[in-house]
């Protein structure tokens, strides 16, 4: 099973998104979310909240508790 930081990883990847795109829907810097994607820090809240609307997924995809992949 993935972990929440491979599937963001995958999920920015797949839109052809660099990490400094996504801070900048967060509101942070392109090294405080590198650091969720690697695992270093872990994401908050309110990051996995406006990525779900971002991406127009489920939380419980991010973090793994439904493996079917969005659309």
């Amino acid at each position: 099973m993935k972990t929440y930081c491979e599937r963001l990883r995958e999920l920015r990847e797949k839109r052809g998104l660099k990490q400094s795109d996504i801070a900048q829907i967060l509101e942070t810097t392109q090294q405080v979310y590198s650091r969720y994607e690697n695992g270093v820090n872990a994401l908050p809240i309110h990051h996995l909240i406006t990525l779900c609307r971002y991406y127009r997924i489920s939380a419980d995809y991010v973090l793994g508790l439904n493996a079917e992949t969005p659309k």
